[in-house]
């Protein structure tokens, strides 16, 4: 099971919280179409900036929208005197939300980005892009997480490699990446390299070690609202 499932939805709500924080008995399909194209949308204008994780939480109807942005490289992202951040949001609701919503942003920075699967994911598919060879790529990417602390990563390269004519996959272990251990702490992402060859993918698990708490505070909350306004409905359909 912890081979095929995502690693994080399998921990959702053991040792991870929920990354859209709303409840909407009538809307749901919206929003959830809404959060899709927003995040779609910001990794792709934020592609250089090493967009780690997106948060969104939506409160009263749903027309007041809070996005949080963990992000390696907050400078690029904020810009000179926070235009950055001000063009994002008028192009988000503009593009995305067609001026029918309101947003706010903000920005959080990863303190260690090589913990972050998301980061060093776009780092080797960056490298791709530059013809650098995709076992120095990956070798120089396990060292410095390595460095940074972890207790395992595993990545995997799939596509024409070097530019190969059969497509193969290559994996890159070290450490341990107890996948079936809802305890452990795996982060895990996917990032596209679009070579002259073709489409490369890129495969990143981080193994960060145990977690014997249960949700944080902060993530456990949107999930702890939504529990009781799933009963507060579910109440007053039965009456």
């Amino acid at each position: 099971m912890g081979q095929k499932i995502h690693p994080t939805s399998y921990r959702l709500g053991v040792i991870y919280g929920w990354k859209s924080k709303w409840f909407s008995s009538e809307s749901y399909s919206q929003f959830l179409r809404e959060d899709t194209m927003l995040r779609s949308f910001i990794r792709k204008r934020l592609s250089e900036a090493r967009v780690d994780d997106i948060e969104i939480e939506r409160s009263g109807k749903g027309n007041d929208i809070s996005i949080a942005i963990h992000t390696a490289k907050p400078g690029m992202v904020i810009g000179r005197g926070g235009a950055g951040i001000e063009d994002l949001k008028k192009e988000i609701e503009a593009k995305v939300l067609k001026n029918q919503k309101r947003v706010k942003i903000a920005i959080q920075e990863i303190r260690q980005g090589w913990l972050s699967s998301a980061v060093v994911a776009q780092g080797i598919a960056s490298d791709l892009v530059r013809r650098i060879p995709f076992r120095r790529a990956a070798k120089q990417a396990i060292d410095q997480v390595q460095k940074a602390g972890a207790k395992g990563v595993k990545i995997r390269v799939t596509g024409r490699l070097n530019g190969a004519e059969i497509a193969r996959k290559e994996t890159f272990n070290w450490g341990s990446i107890p996948l079936h251990t809802l305890r452990a702490n795996i982060d895990f992402a996917q990032a596209p390299a679009h070579t002259t060859y073709g489409v490369i993918g890129v495969s990143v698990w981080i193994y960060k070690g145990d977690v014997f708490e249960r949700v944080t505070e902060s993530a456990g909350a949107g999930g702890a609202d939504m529990i009781s306004e799933i009963k507060k409905v579910a109440h007053e359909r039965a009456s």
